[in-house]
């Protein structure tokens, strides 16, 4: 088994906050991360996959071809754009890192498994300091 990992970025805004609460509400739970005007990030995402070396190319998998699907179903998507109210794959759910990196996870998994690879982590930082990994359920 062997591990190989892709990074790309993006720059999106969003906003967390619950539509039920008040502004002073939203204020206490997310900080000034509920600016009713949005904030921006330029997100870092490593996307990392495993399996077996192909013996042929020796690839596990063509960066090229890992690079195309992480921007076809993700990168395109969320960069430049307002995560609350832009991105499909986000409709309906809080804008937060957490929630970001489990539904990029949820557009990739099976792209890649057509690859004849598997998804094995996203790894999504929001800042230098800030960042979630998720692998999967």
């Amino acid at each position: 088994m062997i591990f190989i990992t892709r990074k790309e970025h993006f720059n999106a805004a969003h906003r967390l906050f619950r539509a039920e609460y008040s502004d002073e509400k939203n204020l206490e739970i997310f900080g000034k991360c509920s600016n009713p005007n949005w904030h921006g990030h330029n997100y870092e995402l490593f996307v990392t996959v495993k399996g077996p070396v192909d013996p042929e190319t020796g690839f596990l998998i063509n960066l090229k071809d890992l690079s195309k699907i992480i921007n076809q179903f993700v990168v395109d998507k969320l960069d430049h754009k307002n995560v609350n109210l832009e991105v499909d794959f986000m409709a309906g759910k809080l804008a937060s890192t957490e929630n970001l990196a489990i539904a990029i996870w949820e557009q990739l998994e099976k792209p890649i498994i057509d690859t004849g690879a598997r998804l094995h982590c996203i790894k999504l930082f929001e800042t230098e300091r800030n960042f979630v990994e998720y692998f999967g359920n």
